[in-house]
């Protein structure tokens, strides 16, 4: 998705469309999802019509339709985001909410996003028993998907597909596990090995966080197997209904774990924020916090949660003027996702801290690559 957001950032057109409808996951609620995305694709018409030829207007619309109609609302999160222009259109679901609205201008509106994968914890949890093991993806406490072996993510996966059969494993006619030798320990991290081998996989370059799911030796010999054990971030072995229970029930039950792992980023964040400034590399005027962004040497952006300034910013003199009235002509109503945007895009991270870590005297801090 960050890389997603990035090539959305850097793309330039005239115009480039960016839709916002709110969705639902399940049924009935998603039966009216068709309506609302119907309802937003009228107001595209409208404007384009109204302020663009009909070439570009036709071609933009005819785009859209191609990617919306056959689309399977069945499958919605909880924000639908399509980004179009006269070469192409993507069409996103996205687990956070957003205020449904249209936007046309020369850049696609990806700030709020930018802002709310930003401050989320994006992370796989495996949920690891004798007999299957399963994956999910999740941000915060929304599930993003389960892993099935129809997704298109595993279509051409070397490794086996999740969800993962131990077919090792043999069960007697009372539903008990047989264990026979093989099925001890060696044979339990041979399985969790390949499973292991499957999330690498689809984990790509990427290192997203593990939560790890089972029971206490599972968990055990899954660490003794991972080839990236270092990004286990919790371990869970409490859950209940492990095989039959719902994506959701799963990330709920692993909330208070994800919750200590954001902790403990926060309390890191205030020893590097430290550090930073002991060796002189901690700017925490927002003009010059600004031009840092801009100019590309921010490696950490700490923000306090809820912070939003308003200012008018001139991005050829790299400066930025703080404003009182966010509507008023030529102020950006946030220019601290301007900020964020611009740290994120230029390869650094954003931290969001909770209010009682960062006070309203000093609500941001960047730390610099040099």
């Amino acid at each position: 998705m960050k890389a997603t957001l990035k090539s959305l950032r850097e793309t330039k057109a005239n115009p480039a469309v960016s839709i916002f409808v709110k969705t639902h996951r399940e049924h009935p609620a998603n039966d009216k999802d068709p309506i609302a995305l119907k309802n937003q694709l009228k107001v595209v018409e409208e404007r384009l019509t109204n302020e663009y030829d009909k070439r570009t207007a036709t071609t933009i619309l005819d785009n859209i339709h191609a990617k919306t109609k056959e689309l399977n609302h069945n499958f919605n999160l909880d924000t639908l985001a399509i980004f179009a222009s006269t070469d192409d259109v993507q069409v996103i679901r996205m687990p956070i909410d957003t205020t449904e609205r249209v936007v046309i201008s020369h850049r696609f509106a990806t700030r709020d996003l930018v802002r709310d994968m930003a401050s989320a914890v994006h992370y796989y949890t495996v949920v690891l028993t004798r007999d299957n093991a399963r994956l999910i993806e999740a941000s915060n406490e929304r599930v993003i998907r389960e892993f099935n072996k129809d997704d298109d993510v595993q279509k051409n996966m070397e490794n086996i597909k999740f969800p993962i059969e131990n077919n090792g494993l043999s069960t007697t006619g009372h539903g008990s596990l047989d264990r026979p030798s093989r099925n001890g320990s060696g044979h339990l991290k041979e399985y969790f090995n390949q499973v292991d081998k499957s999330v690498q996989e689809l984990w790509g370059e990427h290192k997203i966080p593990l939560v790890i799911v089972g029971d206490t030796k599972n968990i055990g010999y899954y660490k003794d197997v991972c080839d990236r054990p270092d990004n286990i971030i919790a371990t869970v072995s409490n859950v209940t209904n492990l095989d039959e229970g719902s994506a959701q029930h799963i990330i709920d039950s692993v909330q208070e774990a994800v919750e200590g792992y954001r902790t403990s980023l926060h309390q890191a964040a205030l020893g590097e924020i430290d550090k930073a400034h002991g060796a002189n590399r901690l700017q925490t005027d927002l003009q010059e916090v600004y031009r840092s962004a801009f100019q590309g040497v921010g490696d950490t952006l700490y923000v306090r949660r809820g912070y939003i300034q308003p200012a008018k910013i001139d991005e050829k003199a790299q400066t930025l003027n703080l404003a009182d009235d966010p509507s008023a002509e030529g102020i950006t109503d946030d220019a601290i996702g301007e900020i964020i945007e611009h740290v994120i895009h230029n390869g650094g991270k954003a931290v969001f801290m909770p209010q009682d870590m960062m006070s309203a005297d000093q609500p941001i801090a960047l730390v610099t690559r040099y």
